[in-house]
């Protein structure tokens, strides 16, 4: 994947692409990989970084959604579930299985809990990750040895899907390339093109060089997620809002808080939202709130109630209590929710499944949706724009797709495992040039020879692209990675002789944006 490359075939083309996918976050990738692997002329642009907004901040898992079952929303658990035994056959590096423990406190928790859990049970059949049982409260605090014992009688076991976000975007991008697809990141769409009224192409601006481009298309996809609305209005001015943004915060605590590999799952909080607590990378990742907000960000900033409400919560349920000193780091998202025409109750009851339109001149809209049913939501759409856009009828063949970096049996490769068939060479990069294999700082695991890895395989352009989404370090440490970043700039820099005001640049740009995921002072 090399973005000169892409700019090339940009720049080379004649004829118009089959689809412009407007969006590099989980939607917008998963629409080409499913494009790209039927045979179609594929170009996604992407305004920042693949996953840089809502895609990179979920709460790592890849499940049904206990929450939803509890809705009456059986059709999306259904789906999700078979959603998630395809990611976890597809992408085996990145998707794992990961016990829950739901911890009773009350008499009646267990047997109520315990009847939907079975019921989950029943939906996964054959592609269940692991029977649901009951535990009493010896086994509870067996699985989750921090666990607030008392008033503690028991607990609920389930399994789910844990995935790391941004790997799978990065691998997502990957396999679309390796599919004939071209995907250019910090390209932005500034406008729609339009023929007798009808979209049949973009404008488009390099954010590198300012250069502009022209670009014609038999079908413009927008899959641009929290910007979903801006551009449904450069199509129509007079198009009203679809979406309800909420935002939705975490926390990231070191790992002593949750040792073990189970995960806590607390089923209603003090607002009625389910709340995680979850071995991640080595950390505990506690989430999520729901907070209503007017305006989309791409780096929002989490409001001082949710970071309380969610220090409250873990030491309510954790033995040992977390402080504001002990958060590693805070990362928030904006849910792009689509909701109903005269919705305005609480967001947390907007439903999570995806909303597919064409409006009048052409231009294809998908928004809504989650992580796990992203492959689903990508054929619904392609499916779609091919017939509006009088396509030659291909089905999709991202079913059983693997995606790049799949390998068998990741953990062979050790704290490389992520990287999964990359791994091997990865390493033996570093092993050719031992200077590579230095860890940049003990408090984070990452090694120089990543980041290089990262500028000259991932498309990886800054210094906020490898510490924020090639790597985690941002969310696990927010400050050793701006300790860290003075090197990791350095480093890029070298790779594609750049010069010392570039580092500079980059040195400062991240900090200003990893100053926000700092732990801020919670007024008392």
């Amino acid at each position: 994947m090399d973005r000169t490359q892409g700019i090339e075939a940009l720049q080379s083309r004649q004829t118009p692409w089959d689809f412009v996918i407007i969006g590099g976050g989980a939607t917008g990738l998963g629409c080409a990989v499913d494009a790209a692997a039927r045979g179609y002329d594929t170009l996604l642009l992407e305004m920042h970084d693949f996953a840089k907004a809502t895609s990179s901040r979920s709460t790592k898992l890849v499940h049904g959604g206990v929450r939803y079952l509890e809705q009456g929303n059986v059709s999306l658990v259904f789906e999700a579930l078979k959603e998630r035994e395809r990611l976890q056959d597809n992408a085996p590096h990145l998707v794992s299985n990961l016990p829950f423990v739901v911890p009773s406190y009350k008499w009646w928790e267990a047997p109520y809990y315990g009847i939907g859990m079975k019921v989950y049970d029943l939906l996964a059949g054959s592609q269940n990750f692991g029977r649901s049982q009951y535990l009493d409260r010896n086994q509870t605090i067996e699985r989750l040895p921090t666990v607030e014992t008392d008033g503690l009688r028991g607990g609920i076991l389930y399994f789910d899907g844990q995935f790391d976000d941004t790997r799978l975007a990065v691998n997502m991008a990957q396999t679309a390339d390796e599919q004939g697809g071209v995907l250019l990141n910090y390209m932005k769409a500034t406008d729609l093109k339009k023929t007798n009224g009808a979209v049949d192409g973009v404008v488009a601006e390099c954010q590198e060089t300012g250069a502009t481009f022209d670009i014609e298309a038999r079908s413009v996809i927008n899959a641009t997620g929290i910007f979903t609305d801006t551009i449904r209005q450069m199509d129509d001015p007079s198009a009203g809002t679809t979406l309800r943004p909420s935002r939705g915060t975490h926390i990231v605590l070191d790992k002593s808080f949750l040792p073990g590999d189970s995960a806590i799952m607390v089923p209603k909080t003090d607002d009625g939202r389910v709340l995680f607590a979850i071995p991640w990378h080595d950390r505990v990742v506690v989430g999520t709130t729901e907070a209503e907000v007017d305006e989309v960000s791409m780096e929002p900033t989490p409001g001082h109630e949710e970071l309380d409400f969610l220090l409250t919560h873990a030491q309510r349920y954790l033995a040992k209590d977390p402080g504001p000193e002990d958060v590693r780091s805070v990362y928030a998202g904006i849910r792009p929710l689509v909701a109903p025409p005269g919705s305005n109750g609480d967001t947390s009851d907007i439903s999570r499944e995806h909303q597919l339109n064409v409006s009048d001149s052409g231009l294809v809209t998908i928004s809504g949706g989650k992580w796990t049913t992203y492959r689903k939501m990508a054929e619904d759409t392609i499916d779609r724009a091919a017939r509006h856009a009088e396509l030659a009828r291909r089905p999709s063949q991202t079913d059983d797709l693997r995606l790049h970096g799949w390998h068998q049996n990741p953990e062979q490769f050790g704290d490389l495992a992520l990287y999964g068939a990359d791994a091997e060479a990865l390493g033996g990069l570093m092993e050719e040039h031992p200077h590579l294999q230095t860890p940049l700082d003990e408090r984070l695991p990452i090694r120089a020879g990543q980041v290089v890895w990262a500028a000259r395989h991932e498309m990886a352009r800054t210094v906020e692209d490898v510490l924020a989404r090639r790597t985690r370090c941002l969310l696990l440490d927010a400050q050793a990675s701006i300790d860290v970043a003075p090197r990791v700039a350095e480093l890029m820099a070298e790779e594609r002789d750049l010069p010392p005001s570039w580092v500079d640049d980059q040195v400062e740009a991240f900090t200003e944006v990893a100053r926000n995921y700092l732990m801020p002072s919670i007024p008392a």
